[in-house]
């Protein structure tokens, strides 16, 4: 719902680049193949508003839509449900844009031959863990940061999110991960944000723009 943007449209709506958010994804994974079948999921109330930025935009990507539910566990769910149970399934966030094709290429080679892919990058900053008025430091060498797209096995992530929910499920990995099947990491990109507060929109406009100067 992306309440710590404090803005009054929904942060995968808002312009970034001369497209809004959620275009940019979609974008990418059209460009990296343009056979794979896209689905966006939305809530309910938002669906509207999004065929008309997509006209509004001239955006023209073929994708399918569906309703999302009261949770990310949910939503997922109701988009792996409409497809078949064969091939690889890559889950992403809408408000990750800068996905590139290179990240996306890896996350898919690496889940055909170990049936999940995973993107995770170190943490550089030092890290301390609070329990109660206490706190003591961390390996940060020990931990990542997890990203996505997420690749999987369709078989295989179906039949994990079909044994119901649980509060500790924090991703599709974790999910996954409640059926006993060992996580397969794979190198993320640092340049894949995530935007959640509002300063994200300055940052992932510079990125952008370093990347096209980078292709000239």
């Amino acid at each position: 719902m992306g309440t710590r943007m404090n803005s009054v449209v929904p942060k995968q709506f808002l312009e970034l680049a001369g497209q809004v958010v959620l275009m940019h994804p979609v974008n990418s994974f059209y460009s990296y193949d343009n056979s794979i079948s896209i689905i966006v999921v939305l809530p309910a109330d938002l669906i509207s508003g999004w065929h008309s930025l997509c006209a509004r935009y001239d955006f023209t990507i073929p994708h399918n839509v569906v309703e999302g539910g009261p949770k990310r566990y949910f939503s997922v769910k109701n988009a792996l449900d409409t497809i078949p149970a064969e091939g690889l399934v890559a889950i992403h966030d809408g408000a990750r844009p800068l996905a590139g094709q290179t990240l996306i290429s890896r996350a898919f080679d690496s889940a055909a031959v170990e049936g999940n892919a995973i993107p995770a990058i170190p943490v550089p900053d030092s890290v301390r863990m609070i329990t109660g008025s206490s706190n003591r430091p961390l390996d940060r060498n020990t931990l990542r940061r997890i990203q996505t797209p997420q690749v999987f096995d369709t078989a295989m992530i179906k039949k994990a999110y079909s044994t119901g929910f649980h509060d500790s499920f924090t991703d599709d990995a974790s999910v996954l991960e409640s059926n006993r099947v060992k996580i397969n990491l794979i190198e993320g990109d640092p340049f894949n944000i995530k935007i959640t507060y509002p300063e994200d929109l300055a940052i992932a406009e510079a990125l952008i723009r370093h990347r096209c100067s980078q292709m000239r």
